[in-house]
């Protein structure tokens, strides 16, 4: 049976447009929650938001893409392009085995909001030649197999806040089956305009708080819906020989995947978490053994009063009661904000920062408990204990969950 690795991280986000940035200011229980400062507020009852600071596209893209690319591009091109620097992959194998599956659960929201508008207000012949190009939801996929010469499988998977969760899973899967040696997979999102907002708001999804401190608080009781996020993230993934004869630093080794749907409501889980609780039991189903006190599990956790809830019970069935309560939880959600179709590739990107460092990363903001929510999950201050396992969950609107396991090699 063929192994894959991790040999490439990038990440662009709230707490930092690098790796290393975000992971420092994530250990150090620092967030990027602020007021939104894109639009005018006036009107929305959810001001708050986790927006990209000083993020430069012009490190990654030449002036004349950045004018003509919507920001979910630019910041999937920026997550790609620091994990193929971290990775050193480009060129290494033949371009018909190297793959990208990069995900969006919105897409080009920015460019259609901003053309619609354009139409309104100017007429049909002041659109963009670019917006069709722009608000396809593969735009990031395929803009990120041209720049590193992907000619293998290439797929936009758009599962809501799971879709980079299924982009990692699905990417493994073509390794692992032997249709590709290394891919590219990850996310990206820019969907913080005033359209997604408001559509957010009126789903009572988002939290209205007015404190950047008690926004985005998962697993506290006084949560009130989530903050939206923004950014990208990119791993590569890579066959485990491959990656040793060409002397790749390898970070962990991917080991489970686990992807369900709970077929019971567009935007509420399933009461009893059962699919989640299936994704984390089909993950685990081929992790070597393990140490339940010796897992981090990176919670999908949005800080909404149902899921956190209800994804505590699906943590308690996919392990087992018994085991649930010894492991290392968090959420990361608590510093990023919920970053949609980027949160997976992120959160993912986290987890194996997590095993590589044996700190597990706080759950920022919280502060009360809830019994309902009575798993460690590790409040407020990053802990250093010894980790060998790491599992990163997403669930995702439309009922979609899944689930990925990373092991120390």
């Amino acid at each position: 049976m063929r192994r894959v690795v991790v040999t490439g991280l990038g990440a662009v986000n709230a707490i930092g447009n690098d790796v290393p940035t975000a992971w420092n200011n994530l250990i150090a229980g620092k967030h990027g929650i602020a007021k939104i400062t894109r639009f005018d507020l006036e009107g929305f009852k959810a001001t708050l938001a986790a927006e990209l600071k000083a993020f430069d596209p012009l490190k990654y893209m030449d002036r004349s893409e950045v004018r003509r690319s919507d920001l979910s591009v630019q910041y999937a091109v920026a997550a790609a392009a620091q994990a193929a620097e971290d990775s050193g992959i480009d060129g290494s194998l033949d371009p018909k085995r190297l793959g990208c599956y990069f995900s969006t659960g919105i897409g080009g929201l920015g460019t259609m909001s901003a053309e619609d508008r354009k139409l309104v207000s100017r007429g049909p012949r002041r659109v963009s030649p670019y917006t069709i190009t722009n608000m396809m939801g593969n735009a990031s996929a395929g803009t990120v197999a041209i720049k590193h010469n992907c000619k293998g499988p290439c797929l936009d998977i758009a599962t809501a806040c799971a879709s980079s969760t299924h982009a990692i899973g699905e990417a493994y899967r073509n390794i692992l089956h032997g249709y590709a040696d290394a891919m590219y997979a990850g996310g990206s999102e820019a969907a913080i305009v005033p359209v997604g907002v408001a559509g957010f708001i009126n789903c009572q999804a988002l939290s209205c708080s007015e404190d950047p401190d008690r926004a985005s608080i998962p697993f506290d009781k006084e949560r009130n819906g989530f903050v939206m996020g923004e950014g990208a993230a990119c791993l590569v993934l890579e066959e485990y020989e491959h990656a040793k004869a060409r002397g790749a630093k390898i970070y962990c080794e991917v080991v489970g995947y686990g992807s369900t749907c709970d077929a019971h409501h567009i935007t509420a889980p399933d009461p009893e978490g059962e699919g989640g609780g299936d994704a984390i039991a089909q993950a685990l189903s081929t992790v070597r053994e393990y140490d339940p006190s010796r897992v981090y599990v990176n919670a999908h956790g949005t800080s909404t009063p149902m899921n956190d809830r209800i994804e505590t019970l699906s943590i308690k069935r996919g392990f087992g009661e018994e085991a649930a309560y010894q492991l290392h939880v968090s959420s990361t959600k608590g510093a990023t904000g919920h970053m949609l179709g980027a949160a997976g590739a992120t959160e993912a990107v986290f987890s194996v920062l997590a095993l590589e460092h044996n700190i597990v990363p706080p759950t920022v903001g919280y502060q009360v408990p809830d019994p309902d929510c009575d798993l460690d999950i590790t409040p407020n201050a990053a802990k250093e204990t010894q980790l060998d396992t790491a599992l990163s969950i997403s669930l995702g609107f439309g009922g979609h969950n899944g689930c990925i396991a990373f092991q120390k090699l």
